[in-house]
């Protein structure tokens, strides 16, 4: 799902990934040559060898890479010559297995993963010319590989990376055969070079040679290290001596326990696949990047100063996309393991001086926004212990206090905000406005967690008044958010169909509803909820007109917007994603009710083009998991969830507590997506959010669903959801 896209339109920019749930290393089909963003396109025809990727996204591109590819007859290492024809027809893509037929090798690779380790299987023709060659790849500093003919064994490094890595960034790999070399080859640089049996250069790699019968199976056991050689080689040891089909059973129990936290039955075979993609794309994020010592305890490298360090390290996650939707799933079905990433991050800070708000594996500067406050507070919140929240506070004030090393880590513009209110757009700081709405906003999500850790009153009046922020953007007179100029002017000409300038991948139409802790503050601004819905309204009448001159070029993400016949919502990209579940708060549930079902049926299938944007390290399909279940945080940082309206009759969220939130909707179908009336746990229910506290006790919800609209119920100013401003 997600695997049909190019650079100029994305279909989800997936690739079938071979892993663990949370998994250090995945493992990939590459399509693309090496260095392609794109390194699996559903439409290509050639496979050019099987990689062990870190690729959060194509934008972001790899590290900590390496491929593997078998073939026969003449022994050839650069990437083309090797490359081989294929069809989806002889192939098989599972979380935990895949297999696929190399026709010009007419060989049969198969790979199944470990968290960081791998089993592969090589089925070969009858030949004495069968290879399987081990590609270190180029560029970093170069790489590394070395043959231990009498151990059946290649070690190696690549230090092959996109940024964000310490200056000796290593991934240290090993291989181990279960069948004697009747050959080997060392490459080097441009040349394969006989007779020795290492090389250390730009371009390192190695080819090992076999002599089969038909269907003989050669099979290789694969780990990498980000901290040693011989930490390779206990990494190795998550394979043992267990076979290819034990590793193969482990992955599907793996998979099989973290996705059946959630059972959903009734609906249709493509709606339940589409579901269990999305969640499986959900769970990969943000991925492990410690390994076990010998002890079996947690050590990583770090990627800010290349040291050796104790405790737990997630990484490849952008907390612009990931803070709506993914972290409120870990905190409120997977907490176990947001408790390890939330330690994770206080490493992050004692390492770097910072949190990340782009992490891949170290600081990047990508996106905009704080939200590694809502990351932070939101887990703390929702009751995620283990961390220490009193070091992580005072990493969210530095951040939110101080411009970082780059423009996307910590507060850009911070002077100009803490002093106007807002960062201007003439004070060359890009993308001011979207930065404005996203710090009030993180701002509010600091002044919550300092309510929680009884913080001075001083320090919690000024970020809730900080996160008020975002008023100082609104233009009365065109009842959208706009720039503003360091002399308060609002920026001109204006035109709400401009992408980026002062908004990030989006226009004033998408970024007007960042306003995530105070939908009520922006309902009195527009005039009232009449005037508040009809906004609402519009972005789904107007047409897709854009003007892209903000970037001189048609963006991806404009075209994704243009092609969807949804007018301007743009569900592709992640600012507007919430605003579906803002008519709750205005008294129009059931009109949340049409447009959460709309995009459900119309922009997610369970195919190669089945997302309508960038899946962006599981927020789109988060997005998609929680509004199949029929609530939405649209305000992380709060214990509240907007409800929207279920997709199917029944689903049970096994919580990590022991109790179940089970959902009925019996009368659910294509027809009734509408919410007639709701009862929990058996009482009449008319609010339009639901608390993460009551949930976590376990609660039995029946929606009674009708083909026609009740609009009547939930309409009243206190049946909405949480708003700073109290209503008025």
């Amino acid at each position: 799902m997600g695997t049909d896209s190019k650079p100029d339109l994305s279909n989800g920019n997936t690739y079938p990934a071979i892993c663990r749930p949370w998994g250090m290393n995945t493992w990939m089909p590459q399509t693309g040559k090496m260095g392609d963003g794109w390194a699996y396109q559903y439409s290509a025809d050639k496979i050019r060898g099987f990689k062990q990727t870190h690729q959060p996204s194509p934008w972001m591109n790899d590290y900590g890479q390496f491929a593997i590819m078998p073939i026969t007859g003449k022994r050839v290492f650069a990437e083309d010559a090797r490359a081989s024809w294929f069809s989806h027809k002889a192939e098989v893509a599972e979380p935990n297995y895949y297999r696929v037929y190399l026709a010009d090798h007419d060989v049969t690779t198969e790979i199944t993963p470990t968290d960081r380790a791998a089993r592969f299987r090589f089925t070969f023709p009858k030949t004495d010319s069968a290879y399987v060659v081990i590609d270190a790849l180029n560029q970093g500093t170069g790489s590394y590989v070395k043959v231990l003919p009498e151990q059946r064994k290649i070690i190696g490094y690549t230090t092959r990376n996109s940024g964000g890595v310490a200056q000796n960034f290593k991934n240290y790999f090993v291989l181990v055969f279960d069948h004697d070399f009747t050959s080997n080859v060392i490459f080097k640089d441009d040349a394969l070079v006989p007779n020795v049996l290492e090389s250390q250069s730009a371009h390192a790699g190695a080819i090992v040679g076999f002599k089969t019968r038909k269907g003989e199976q050669v099979q290789a056991r694969v780990a990498s290290s980000f901290i040693s050689p011989e930490q390779a080689e206990l990494n190795l040891k998550e394979i043992g001596d267990q076979d290819f089909e034990a590793v193969r059973q482990q992955g599907r129990t793996a998979w099989n326990q973290a996705l059946s936290r959630m059972d959903v039955s009734g609906g249709t075979v493509e709606q339940q696949r589409t579901f269990y993609s999305c969640l499986y794309r959900a769970l990969q994020f943000p991925r492990k990047v410690y390994e076990l010592d010998a002890a079996g305890k947690p050590v990583h490298y770090s990627p800010f100063n290349g040291q050796v360090l104790p405790g737990y390290l997630y990484t490849d996650t952008g907390f612009w996309d990931t803070f709506r939707a993914l972290f409120p799933l870990l905190n409120l079905v997977y907490p176990d393991i947001n408790s390890e990433m939330q330690q994770g991050l206080v490493n992050d800070y004692k390492e770097s001086g910072w949190l990340p708000e782009w992490a891949s594996p170290g600081l990047r500067s990508v996106m905009v926004g704080n939200n590694s406050a809502s990351v932070v507070s939101d887990a703390y919140l929702k009751g995620t212990r283990g961390q220490d929240i009193e070091l992580l506070y005072q990493a969210l004030l530095h951040g939110a206090n101080n411009a970082g090393p780059m423009p996307a880590v910590g507060r850009a513009g911070v002077d100009y905000y803490n002093k106007l209110g807002y960062v201007p757009y003439d004070v060359k700081v890009n993308e001011s406005a979207a930065r404005t709405l996203e710090y009030a906003y993180d701002d509010f999500a600091i002044y919550q967690l300092a309510k929680k850790l009884n913080r001075p009153k001083k320090e919690i009046e000024l970020y809730a008044k900080r996160s008020q922020n975002y008023r100082n953007l609104f233009d009365k007179s065109v009842g959208l958010m706009r720039g503003r100029n360091k002399d308060g002017s609002f920026v001109s000409p204006f035109s709400p169909y401009k992408w980026g300038n002062p908004f990030t991948e989006g226009n004033s139409l998408h970024y007007t509803w960042s306003v995530f802790h105070d939908i009520q503050g922006l309902i009195d601004l527009m005039g009232g909820r009449k005037k508040f819905v009809a906004t609402l309204d519009t972005v789904f009448a107007l047409p897709p007109t854009f003007d892209e001159s903000g970037y001189g070029q048609v963006i991806h993400e404009i075209r994704e917007m243009q092609i969807a016949n949804m007018g301007q919502y743009a569900h592709g990209n992640q600012p507007i994603q919430h605003m579906i579940y803002l008519y709750d708060y205005a008294g129009q549930p059931w009109k949340t009710q049409y447009w959460v079902r709309e995009v459900m049926n119309r922009l997610y299938l369970p195919t190669p083009d089945g997302y309508c944007g960038d899946e962006d390290n599981g927020q789109t399909s988060a997005w998609y998991v929680f509004s199949t279940l029929g609530f939405y945080p649209v305000c992380p940082a709060t214990d509240q969830y907007v409800l929207g309206a279920p997709l199917f009759p029944k689903a049970i969220i096994h919580m990590p507590g022991g109790k179940d939130v089970v959902l009925n909707a019996p009368k659910n179908s294509a027809a009734n997506r509408y919410v007639n009336a709701l009862t929990v746990n058996g009482k009449p229910y008319d609010k339009t959010w639901l608390s993460h506290e009551e949930l976590l006790k376990g609660a039995v919800l029946d929606f009674d669903m009708s083909a026609t609209p009740n609009k009547q119920r939930s309409t009243a100013i206190n049946d909405a959801p949480y708003s700073f401003s109290k209503p008025k």
